[in-house]
């Protein structure tokens, strides 16, 4: 039985991890964490999520006596609780988006000693998006690469992770340096589209979960792969599976692709 903590326990994906966690038969929360200052700091989690109680009350971090921590929080609670995680042990899944420089080096020293999970989203479908935009993008190595997202008007980071995970993939697959060839916003003058630059443009609105689409585009067709998430759930049962997971692995770095065998 895989034992898991929880930092981020009040937020809409702290719960739905909950609700995941309160039906499967391999895993159970033993620790739920919140900001201090959150207004529901010591209610039950499971009540919170709406399961029923399961005796796991709202606290804030501290010592860790858990398996894993799952983390869906902040840069600054990603950075916090890395280091907590390399301190006690305890493996990390972290789906926090829009890292600070610090909260990656936080990663990347926990990573020494524990086995750190961190993807922008965790969702199987995502996942083998970026590994068919890899195969997409290497064959029709001619074709514009554009990336369009959507989340709902609630985000606070744009682009999405996820869509910049997605267009590293395609600069990889054709050997591009991310740093000069994503552009994130065009206005004005800006000349021609050269052949080597990525777009990756950003919509925001109503209660849309997430939307990502990379479009291909040559002299006379177009190929758009798309995956649209319709519930966060995909996101809290994707990031359970990456918690049991990474307890049997070796200190390190891994991805969501590890975590699939692809």
């Amino acid at each position: 039985m895989t034992r898991v903590a929880l930092f981020g326990a009040t937020g809409r994906m702290g719960q739905a991890i909950a609700r995941v966690l309160a039906g499967d038969r391999d895993a159970r929360v033993v620790a739920a964490w919140a900001h201090g200052g959150d207004e529901r700091l010591g209610l039950d989690l499971g009540e919170l999520a709406g399961v029923g109680r399961l005796e796991v009350a709202i606290g804030v971090l501290g010592e860790i006596d858990a398996d894993v921590v799952i983390d869906f929080t902040t840069p600054d609670g990603t950075e916090l609780v890395a280091t907590a995680c390399a301190a006690s042990g305890a493996a990390l899944v972290s789906g926090t988006t829009g890292l600070h420089a610090a909260a990656e080096d936080a990663l990347r020293r926990a990573a020494a000693s524990v086995p750190v999970v961190h993807a922008p989203n965790m969702s199987v479908g995502v996942t083998l998006l970026f590994h068919l935009a890899e195969l997409a993008a290497s064959r029709l190595d001619d074709f514009d690469a554009e990336i369009v997202e959507m989340h709902h008007r609630h985000k606070v980071d744009a682009p999405s992770g996820t869509a910049v995970r997605l267009a590293e993939h395609v600069a990889r697959a054709r050997s591009l340096s991310p740093e000069r060839a994503l552009r994130f916003a065009r206005s004005g003058q800006v000349g021609p589209r050269t052949a080597d630059e990525i777009g990756v443009m950003t919509l925001r609105g109503g209660a849309v979960v997430g939307d990502h689409t990379l479009h291909l585009v040559g002299e006379g067709e177009r190929l758009e792969l798309t995956h649209r998430a319709m519930d966060r759930s995909i996101f809290a049962r994707g990031a359970v599976r990456a918690a049991k997971w990474c307890v049997d692995q070796p200190p390190g770095h891994y991805g969501m692709a590890d975590v699939l065998g692809l």
